[in-house]
């Protein structure tokens, strides 16, 4: 699957920062992980650190499929509001779902102060802005479901933005809690770590078949080495469909560009996150060398070539939106680029095993938390996998 066009800032940024080899051998490990982007990173040094003997795979190169391209807005709210995303998976299921979310992102943080947060973590709050006036009654129920479950969060009205962040809008709920980082960096860190406690990571190495034993999991690989593992994690993204025998995702093209360096690094309020009501919506965030990225202005196909021609539109539309909010701010684009992105019925991730795969587990963090969801993946699965089953699990199941 093409997941990515060419030349995403992170990859450009960060170049190829480290080398793995392919594997030319057969194999034998604990756990095999299909998939060396953020997911698979996260999930296998989980798994290192809970004692398992893991090896990572991947037909790229390491970070080099969507992670490359992800703009990495840590956010606790998922894709799917609180007040809609209740009447479908119920009020407990809901309020667990952005409670791990806002657990995960303090969990992220914690991990990249390990690696001396190289990865450019850092906290921002996050400003939710109603794109329309009719979106205010729904941003008002937000905000007090929300609080209801331990959230802090204001609900700014129209000249409390106007002061704040210098454009105008009807409503707009500013959450505490939030943050940005660079997830391709990051997956190296992981992966790294990883090595350094003997796990091994095989890039440039595409798995060909799946065959499941009675007490586990065969790998085919294209040079026909063999991969022996008890259990398998598929960790791949957008493209794990391949091993599910019934749908659960619809694929989308999205869109961002990253600006020259900024002189004036305040820009707005706190360089929070800005995000809109609109589906889709268009989002904003600042970098570690003090960049503007701004994303969004989705597409509901799957198609690379028409996604990747549609840049330069794409782009003219998002400084145009830009512009409209902060018209003082001279922003010129440096680095744009277009990806595939994937949502799901209800906004939440598919973590957990299907019948039809037996010793196989998914973490599939889909919509724009995959980063939040990934981390809430591997420690379930290592919670799982190390024998202490936990209840959320239930949460993200297929059969939900």
């Amino acid at each position: 699957m093409d997941l990515r066009s060419h030349s995403p800032y992170w990859l450009l940024k960060n170049g190829l920062m480290s080398n793995y080899p392919s594997l030319s051998s057969n194999h034998r490990t604990d756990i095999a992980i299909i998939g060396a982007g953020i997911s698979g990173a996260l999930v296998a040094w989980h798994l290192c650190r809970a004692g398992f003997d893991v090896t990572v795979v991947d037909k790229r190169h390491v970070g080099m499929g969507s992670t490359a391209a992800s703009t990495a807005l840590l956010q606790y709210e998922i894709d799917m509001p609180l007040h809609r995303l209740i009447p479908l998976v119920g009020e407990k299921s809901a309020a667990r779902s952005y409670q791990l979310c806002a657990e995960a992102i303090k969990k992220l943080e914690e991990i990249c102060r390990r690696f001396d947060n190289n990865s450019g973590f850092r906290f921002r709050p996050s400003l939710q802005v109603a794109s329309y006036k009719k979106d205010v009654a729904d941003l008002t129920r937000e905000y007090r479901l929300r609080k209801t479950i331990g959230f802090k969060l204001q609900l700014w009205e129209s000249k409390e933005i106007k002061n704040k962040m210098g454009f105008d809008a009807d409503a707009a709920l500013y959450s505490t809690l939030g943050a940005e980082m660079d997830a391709y960096h990051l997956t190296h860190q992981l992966l790294d770590s990883c090595r350094r406690q003997d796990a091994a990571v095989f890039d440039n190495t595409r798995v060909t078949a799946i065959k499941h034993l009675k007490k586990g999991i065969e790998l085919k690989t294209e040079t026909g080495a063999m991969i022996h593992a008890r259990h398998l994690v598929i960790a791949s993204g957008y493209e794990s469909q391949q091993y599910i025998p019934f749908k659960v995702q619809d694929l989308h093209a999205t869109y961002a560009l990253v600006s020259e360096p900024m002189p004036d690094i305040t820009l707005w309020h706190r360089r929070c996150l800005i995000w809109e009501t609109a589906d889709p919506y268009m989002y904003m965030r600042t970098t570690d060398d003090h960049r503007i990225l701004i994303g969004g202005k989705d597409d509901n196909f799957y198609n690379p070539d028409k996604r990747d021609s549609r840049i330069p539109l794409k782009t003219k539309q998002l400084i145009k939106s830009f512009s409209k909010k902060f018209p003082t701010i001279p922003l010129k684009p440096d680095f744009q680029w277009s990806g595939t992105f994937a949502s799901t019925k209800d906004g939440l991730p598919y973590i957990g095993s299907i019948r039809q795969r037996p010793h196989t587990f998914f973490a599939l963090g889909f919509g724009g938390n995959g980063i939040t969801f990934s981390l809430i993946a591997a420690e379930l699965i290592t919670s799982y996998l190390s024998g202490q089953e936990d209840a959320d699990l239930k949460i993200f199941s297929f059969n939900r």
